[in-house]
């Protein structure tokens, strides 16, 4: 069985990682969705409201499950059974940032391979920080978050 991770810390949820989340879903009989608990950022929505959002958006996917975790990736991969962590790539520079990360991943468990997942174009400009500042400054992003998560920021205002 192909059983794969695909972490992060989901504070939205946009429709980038809708997007990555249903091709990663046609991809593997697994797809276990990580959600990072960081106790070095303040989130905008809690890690039960953020697996919740996640639940009802994946809830059309038998293979899905929404988990969350802390500490080492490579733990909960493990913990899991995942041999694959996937990670969605919209720029250069994430390629930058996530090819050291995957790298010491691989380094901590040889088991689990990082899968770089191109973001679809219409997504690349796309980010969770990005949302949450063009919303504070009362931008539009009612494109970039699906509905469920777009009804959840309005009620913060």
């Amino acid at each position: 069985m192909r059983v794969a991770v695909f972490p992060g810390s989901f504070d939205p949820v946009t429709n980038g990682h809708l997007d990555l989340i249903r091709r990663g879903a046609g991809m593997f009989d697994r797809l276990i969705i990580g959600v990072l608990v960081n106790i070095g950022k303040t989130p905008l929505f809690s890690i039960e409201e953020r697996v919740d959002m996640l639940s009802a958006l994946t809830r059309e996917f038998p293979q899905i499950s929404v988990k969350t975790f802390e500490g080492l990736l490579v733990d909960f991969v493990e913990a899991e059974g995942a041999t694959v962590v996937l990670r969605g790539l919209r720029t250069p520079q994430d390629f930058s940032y996530e090819l050291p990360l995957a790298q010491a991943n691989y380094k901590l468990n040889k088991h689990a391979d990082t899968i770089f997942l191109a973001t679809a174009p219409e997504y690349s400009y796309i980010s969770s920080s990005g949302v949450k500042e063009i919303f504070r400054f009362g931008g539009e992003i009612r494109e970039m978050v699906p509905g469920i998560v777009y009804e959840r920021l309005i009620r913060l205002k």
